[in-house]
């Protein structure tokens, strides 16, 4: 199994962390994309300063699980669903050649670049294959499968899978520790760390599943869509 992460923002992959440190542990292939340079996210730094150091926190998180990493750099807060965009999320999709997408939730996530992320993800899937919109890999062998992973906090998402990760919290916890620059951002920003602010969700979605620690996720149904013999662990 291929298994491809969008993140509109670097640290925007911890909320399916665990479920990708599984599969990597399982030997399915992970990759995970970061399409904003998360150029905003700091209250010391300026935005190139930042974007370079986010990109390396990045890169170090996905180094934890083994995933593939790729790095998109558009502008923070101005991820838009234009042409270039769609064909830059469109050619990595097809260099990776997914059998499942995970994204952010398009119709209920509070953040416009996530909101983004999901609407451009929804845009290509079919595209992936079609041979004559030419990019610079060539087209996917099949339409990959979309899940749509939690909102912050859960807020405003229903659930229709959930995955136990209880066993993949160290390695979920180890990716959260990378993105080093963010925790003052948070403490500053809202009163909270980051590795309390992704142990208590995860630990929410845990008690609800019957578990220590879980994450949530939603299947989008569109056409047209295969049924995979073995989907989203």
């Amino acid at each position: 199994m291929r298994v491809m992460a969008f993140a509109a923002h670097p640290d925007d992959e911890l909320v399916c962390a665990g479920t990708l440190a599984k599969y990597a542990a399982k030997g399915h292939k992970v990759a995970i994309v970061f399409i904003t340079n998360g150029e905003v996210g700091s209250e010391i730094y300026g935005n190139e300063e930042i974007a370079r150091i986010r990109k390396e926190e990045a890169r170090a998180s996905a180094a934890v699980i083994g995933a593939e990493f790729y790095w998109l750099g558009v502008r923070d807060e101005f991820l838009y669903t234009d042409e270039p965009v769609r064909r830059m999320i469109l050619d990595v999709m097809r260099q990776f050649d997914p059998d499942i997408v995970i994204c952010p939730d398009k119709d209920v996530d509070y953040h416009p670049d996530h909101i983004a992320a999901g609407q451009l993800v929804w845009d290509v899937r079919v595209m992936t294959t079609v041979p004559n919109i030419k990019t610079g890999h060539k087209p996917c062998t099949k339409i990959p499968m979309v899940a749509y992973q939690d909102t912050v906090m859960g807020l405003n998402f229903m659930p229709e899978k959930y995955v136990d990760v209880s066993d993949y919290w160290d390695a979920k916890a180890a990716m959260t520790n990378c993105h080093e620059s963010q925790k003052g951002w948070l403490e500053a920003q809202y009163g909270v760390t980051h590795l309390e602010f992704v142990r208590v969700h995860t630990m929410f979605r845990g008690f609800q599943a019957g578990c220590k620690y879980a994450e949530a996720f939603k299947f989008p149904r569109f056409f047209p869509m295969r049924t995979e013999s073995e989907g989203l662990l």
